[in-house]
C-alpha cells in the first residue's frame, strides 16, 4: 500500500455519532422529571381521594373503608348547608377574580406613567404579595379588632362603625372583610403582570389612535386592551383556581363563621376530615372542587378559542 493511499481522505459514507441530545427522545428525557413528580404527588392522591368518596371512612381508622358508591355525593348535595356552601364560595371566587384584576389593572396604569418615585413605588406595591398568608390573616385580624383595632376606630370617626365593632363575628360583614383582605393580597401579583403586559403595547399604535383625536378611553379599548386581554384572562383563570382553593386565610381569620357565613368548600372539606371525622364526605367535596376547576378551564379554553377565531375573521 503507497503512502498517498495510507494518508487519503476517509470515505465519505462513514456518518459521524450523533449526540445523545440531538435524538427524538431529547424532549421526553427532560420532561420525565416533571412527569414523574406529577404521577407520585398529583395523579397518585388523586386517584386516592376519588376512591375514598366513594366509600365510607373515618379518621379515627383510615385503613378501614366501607364501599358506599355515590352516597357521599347524594348526602352533600341534599344538605343545605352544603349549598350555602357552594354560594358563599361562587361569590368569593367572583369578587376574588374582579377585584384583584380590576385594582392591579388600575394600579399597572398608574405605574406605567411617568412620574418621580415611579421605581419605588413599584418595588412597594409588591409587598402585601411577598407577605406570607398567616402573617397577613393574623394582621387584618389585628386591625379588625373591635377593641383597639385600627379599622374600627376609622369608621367610628366618620360614622360608618358597625354595632360592637364586632367585623369579623357579624355574619354581614365578615366576608367582605376576608374579600378586601385577599384582594389586598392579591393585586400586587395582578398589577406587576399587567404592567408587563402594558409596556408591550406598541407606542406607535397609541400616538396614532391620539394623534386621529381619539381621548384616553377609547385609546384604551381600541389598543391597550387588544393587547393585553389574553394576559387578562390568563390571570383570571390563575386567580379563579387560586380563589377556590385558598384556606389559611379564611380559616385564621374566622374558620368559616360566624354561622357558616364564610364557609368555602375547602373550609367545608377541613372540617368534615377533621373535625367530623368524615374522610369520605371529605374527599367527595373535595371532588365537587376539582371539577368545578376543570369546568373553569374547559371554560376559559373555549371563551379563548372563539375569542381567536373572531379576531381572524
Amino acid at each position: 500500500m503507497t503512502v498517498l493511499e495510507q494518508t487519503r481522505a476517509p470515505r465519505s459514507d462513514v456518518r459521524p455519532r450523533r449526540s445523545p441530545l440531538g435524538s427524538r427522545w431529547t424532549p421526553y428525557l427532560f420532561l420525565a422529571p416533571a412527569a414523574v413528580f406529577i404521577g407520585l404527588f398529583q395523579a397518585v392522591p388523586l386517584a386516592q381521594e376519588i376512591y375514598l368518596s366513594f366509600t365510607r371512612t373515618s379518621l379515627l381508622n383510615p385503613t378501614r373503608s366501607t364501599w358506599v358508591g355515590l352516597e357521599n355525593y347524594a348526602h352533600i348535595f341534599s344538605d343545605d348547608d352544603f349549598h350555602r356552601t357552594l354560594v358563599t364560595t361562587l361569590i368569593y371566587v367572583v369578587a376574588c377574580v374582579i377585584g384583584s384584576v380590576g385594582a392591579g389593572l388600575l394600579v399597572a396604569l398608574l405605574l406605567n406613567r411617568n412620574f418621580r418615585g415611579r421605581g419605588v413605588a413599584r418595588a412597594l406595591v409588591t409587598v402585601p404579595w411577598a407577605a406570607p398568608g398567616i402573617a397577613v390573616a393574623l394582621i387584618a385580624t389585628w386591625m379588625l379588632n373591635p377593641q383597639y383595632g385600627i379599622v374600627n376606630r376609622f369608621l367610628d370617626a366618620v360614622g360608618l362603625g358597625v354595632p360592637g365593632g364586632a367585623i369579623l363575628d357579624s355574619s354581614t360583614y365578615a366576608l367582605p372583610a376576608i374579600l378586601v383582605t385577599t384582594v389586598w393580597q392579591l393585586f400586587p401579583l395582578t398589577s406587576v403582570v399587567l404592567l408587563s403586559a402594558l409596556q408591550a403595547v406598541p407606542r406607535d399604535l397609541t400616538e396614532a389612535a391620539t394623534m386621529d383625536g381619539a381621548g384616553r378611553w377609547w385609546t384604551f379599548r381600541a389598543v391597550t386592551w387588544q393587547v393585553i386581554k389574553p394576559t387578562v384572562g390568563l390571570l383570571a383563570l390563575l386567580m379563579t383556581i387560586w380563589s377556590i382553593r385558598r384556606f389559611e386565610l379564611i380559616w385564621l381569620m374566622t374558620k368559616g363563621g360566624p354561622v357558616g357565613s364564610t364557609e368555602t368548600l375547602v373550609i367545608d372539606l377541613y372540617a368534615q376530615a377533621f373535625d367530623s371525622k368524615q374522610l369520605g364526605t371529605a374527599a367527595a367535596i373535595g371532588m365537587v372542587g376539582v371539577v368545578i376547576s376543570l369546568i373553569v378551564i374547559a371554560g376559559s379554553r373555549l371563551v379563548t378559542r372563539a375569542a381567536d377565531k373572531e379576531g381572524l375573521r
